[in-house]
């Protein structure tokens, strides 16, 4: 019997796959979607790797997975998984390679209507000034010292530096630093790789988008949206750095399995417990790869604002370049939540999932007590992203996770079979949505029909209690790197 022939579906939006499904599964899986989108994770072996999470020692509640679900290494991607402090395991595959890959969103008091031809300037100039590609070195020069600055005290480094605007940290998931961070955890061959890249989007599907909101909801105002708002959105996350000590510490961990005696489903979940000497190790790089990947997306922000004023001849602060909220979907998190009647201090994988905690959590802070916690949702080139809040059903439902996004619903090697980059950016542009990159191959592999509709997944995560929807953006201008 399949994965998919044991799920029932047991709410709105939710099924669950009970723990006697594969051998070793200690607690159930609960996946968020519709029958649709359920089907489709079964296909890609997704579903097998929420079973496979399962079995993780320590995990508490259950493994679940998010409607944008698709495969990933050992974990699915779109996974969320939490395991006990004291006596659970934290695994590198849980957070994924690139470490805090994130999104932010830069509102502006900029209308459609007022920018008009200088759309294609202000796209022009990003992409002038914003390095991206694959490997591509930044603009900033940092030594060593000014490194391991950068990884213990995340993005207030750069707004010591006049990089940034102390508001900014108030915006940012951990006020812009992740908390535990020792760089003396951190590899040369990571800091090599990270030293110049401070700053740059990347390849892949990292992306820098000038949007304008539409569909708003009351709590929209509350959050400084309105309809009409011109907006910039950027992904991106610890670049070659955070790739490194992913693969670090699954070599460590995978050298160590043995000693801890643990029998696992599937290699790519190599873990170790959290209180151990790897696992704190870990814990520690993880913390500096997340500080430096918030510190990459303030310095993106920068230029972003040099740019506007330089198109608008006008200051960042006129135009009410002001971020919205920055928030990680790649991160493993120190928490304490409510199982099965008691508070308990978890360890929760986020692994191409969100964060999505109402106001009435004190890490949210005072600034959206409110509103609740924002999610920002990137979509897919051509069609839409949105804006979420978190709920206090989530809590309950999630240990207060959401979506990240739309989630692939073809490989990047399909993708490019069956669309021409070219071909691609002439469509996109004749449906008004200015394109630049430098890499058409690269294009075709994140074109829109490579991913699941990102309107279905909002609707189920709003469907399942997860978040709630405040805005829709859509695409006026795209770079990829």
């Amino acid at each position: 019997m399949g994965i998919l022939e044991t799920v029932k579906e047991i709410g709105d939006f939710t099924w669950e796959i009970p723990p006697w499904a594969q051998e070793g599964m200690l607690v159930p899986g609960i996946v968020f979607a519709d029958r649709e989108l359920l089907e489709k994770a079964a296909r890609d072996n997704a579903l097998q790797q929420v079973a496979n999470v399962a079995c993780l020692p320590g995990i508490v509640k259950a493994s679940m997975a998010m409607p944008d679900i698709h495969w990933g290494y050992g974990f699915p991607i779109g996974g969320v998984a939490a395991t006990d402090h004291e006596l659970g395991v934290i695994s590198p595959g849980g957070v994924g390679y690139d470490i805090s890959c994130g999104v932010r969103l830069i509102k502006t008091s900029i209308t459609r209507a007022e920018m008009g031809d200088r759309l294609r300037e202000a796209i022009d100039l990003l992409d002038a000034r914003v390095p991206k590609g694959l490997g591509t070195k930044g603009r900033l020069r940092l030594d060593r010292g000014e490194m391991e600055r950068m990884m213990r005290k995340g993005a207030r480094e750069l707004v010591d530096r006049g990089i940034g605007w102390e508001e900014d940290l108030e915006a940012m998931e951990e006020n812009g630093r992740y908390p535990g961070a020792d760089p003396a955890k951190v590899s040369e061959r990571a800091f090599s790789r990270g030293r110049d890249q401070v700053g740059t989007l990347g390849s892949g599907n990292h992306f820098l988008e000038i949007q304008a909101v539409e569909d708003v909801s009351p709590t929209a105002e509350g959050l400084g949206l309105f309809e009409g708002q011109v907006v910039v959105m950027a992904h991106s996350g610890s670049r070659g750095l955070g790739h490194q000590v992913c693969t670090d510490y699954v070599e460590v961990m995978g050298a160590t399995l043995g000693r801890y005696g643990y029998r696992l489903p599937d290699r790519q979940l190599v873990c170790a417990p959290v209180r151990s000497r790897e696992g704190s190790d870990y814990l520690a790089a993880m913390a500096c790869a997340a500080n430096f990947a918030m510190c990459n997306r303030e310095a993106i922000t920068h230029w972003i604002r040099e740019c506007f004023e330089k198109v608008f001849r006008a200051g960042a602060r006129e135009l009410g370049m002001e971020l919205l909220y920055d928030v990680s979907h790649n991160l493993a998190k120190v928490e304490e939540h409510t199982v099965d009647g008691r508070k308990r201090k978890l360890v929760v994988h986020r692994k191409g999932a969100t964060r999505a905690f109402p106001g009435s959590r004190p890490e949210v802070g005072e600034k959206f007590t409110r509103s609740g916690q924002p999610v920002i949702i990137p979509g897919d080139m051509g069609t839409f992203s949105y804006v979420l809040v978190g709920t206090e059903e989530a809590m309950e439902r999630s240990l207060g996770s959401t979506c990240h996004g739309a989630g692939r619903a073809m490989s990047r090697k399909a993708a490019k079979k069956r669309v021409r980059g070219g071909e691609l950016k002439e469509r996109l542009e004749r449906e008004g949505i200015l394109v630049r990159t430098d890499h058409l191959a690269g294009l075709a592999e994140e074109a829109p029909e490579a991913y699941k509709d990102v309107r279905d997944v909002v609707r189920i995560c709003e469907g399942a209690g997860l978040s709630r929807v405040v805005a829709r953006m859509r695409p006026l201008a795209v770079i990829k790197g």
